[in-house]
């Protein structure tokens, strides 16, 4: 698979700690916290000598910092199955200390880093049910966390109560995307199924009272005279559906020949 970066990157700065090429597709997405509130350019730093290293990182600020490439495996998760299936991603927290929350503007970005990070790796959905025994079953749950791997509080229980919302969130956007990206014969032929689907459910002589006499009259009279007959043997008038110009042009000449 030929691998690719996020365009979302405002700053680079590749860390050595990496153990090169992933010997496994990306399917999973694992989300960890700085543990302190350090800018892309910190963390990046920081990477350059510490045995550790994530493929991404986001400022409080929103910013992205790359410092492993998405094509080889980072020193995140304390797993080596983990990282080598994972892009991880570290995020900067307010304050350095439990929940360890993170500001809406890495918020917003993570959710836009996610859906990414699917989008291009052929992630359809983000999967989150908080249960470690479900590791590497990407079906079922595709986001797995730092502390199921060690012992440590990592990504920080705000982020770890949060894990579903995000999970919905990058959802939507994915959602969305996909919408976006929908050709116009798609979109005709997705049309087309509806409205035969809700004629289909028109295909009864439902009214309303308040049209009653009007209707007794056009039918009396044989200015509407109905379609192929209901189940009962009934004429089929569909009330309710649309009037096409090509019908009101044959009501208008039935009513001029009754005039």
């Amino acid at each position: 698979m030929k691998y690719t970066n996020s365009p979302l990157v405002d700053y680079i700065r590749y860390s050595p700690m990496n153990s090169g090429p992933r010997n496994h597709e990306i399917d999973t997405i694992s989300i960890h916290c700085m543990a302190g509130n350090l800018s892309v350019e910190g963390c990046g730093e920081l990477f350059q000598t510490r045995e550790a290293s994530s493929n991404y990182g986001i400022g409080s600020d929103g910013r992205v910092g790359l410092y492993v490439a998405e094509r080889n495996r980072s020193w995140c998760t304390s797993s080596k199955a983990n990282d080598n299936r994972a892009v991880t991603i570290e995020v900067a927290n307010i304050e350095a200390k439990e929940p360890y929350r993170i500001t809406e503007a890495a918020w917003d970005t993570l959710i836009k880093l996610c859906a990414d990070i699917c989008k291009r790796n052929g992630i359809k959905r983000l999967l989150w049910q908080a249960n470690p025994d479900l590791i590497g079953q990407v079906d079922k749950q595709n986001m797995t966390v730092h502390r199921w791997f060690a012992n440590k509080s990592c990504p920080g229980n705000w982020l770890y109560q949060n894990h579903g919302r995000i999970a919905a969130e990058v959802n939507t956007l994915l959602q969305s995307q996909e919408d976006e990206d929908m050709t116009q014969e798609q979109f005709n032929e997705m049309f087309k199924v509806a409205m035969t689907a809700y004629r289909k459910s028109l295909q009864d002589n439902d009214a309303g009272n308040w049209s009653e006499n009007s209707r007794e009259w056009a039918k009396s009279t044989g200015l509407v005279k109905g379609g192929s007959p209901l189940p009962d043997g009934t004429p089929n008038y569909m009330w309710q559906d649309f009037l096409t110009r090509e019908q009101m042009a044959e009501l208008l000449y039935r009513f001029k020949d009754m005039k």
